[in-house]
């Protein structure tokens, strides 16, 4: 794939919080370590917003990495995690992450989504053909769907340096 990078390119970044750290912790038993992942993927364009979509647990206990993102320039969105009659919990933020790309793709020139959830196929698409948007995805690549890595312009898979990405 081949894809254009400059300096007056303006980039923004949209983070599946969940999909990486639960990726990072299965495949490395590690935390990710978004500020650089951003700052790398990034590279000297003109970053309009990164944005973590994150879910509050019901312990309420990741105040602190909250923090932590928002202390690095990386904007958190919240929500609470859901928890059903049957017990079962879910807790994803899929449509408002695509709404929040749509929205704001007539202000960027590129678009970065760190997640390799196949979901966001149609949004990668939609933004591909219909706002002309150059649409990067990052993520630890033996986590990531295939059918994803295809639609989009340029795929980053963060398992080849995977130290580079992961907190010590």
């Amino acid at each position: 794939m081949s894809i254009i990078k400059h300096k007056e390119q303006r980039v923004a970044v949209f983070i599946d919080t969940q999909n990486l750290y639960h990726t990072a912790r299965n495949l490395y038993k590690k935390k990710v370590n978004f500020g650089n992942i951003v700052k790398e993927l990034v590279a000297g364009r003109k970053l309009v917003r990164a944005i973590a979509y994150v879910i509050t647990s019901e312990a309420g206990d990741e105040k602190s990495f909250f923090e932590a993102l928002t202390k690095i320039g990386i904007e958190t969105k919240t929500k609470d995690l859901q928890v059903f009659a049957g017990g079962a919990k879910k807790g994803d933020w899929d449509v408002g992450l695509a709404v929040d790309a749509i929205t704001m793709a007539p202000k960027i020139d590129a678009v970065i989504i760190l997640s390799g959830d196949g979901d966001y196929i149609p949004l990668v698409e939609y933004l591909q053909i219909h706002s002309g948007i150059q649409v990067e995805v990052a993520t630890f690549g033996k986590s990531a769907s295939q059918k994803l890595k295809e639609a989009c312009d340029d795929f980053t898979d963060l398992s080849e340096n995977a130290s580079k990405y992961l907190m010590r």
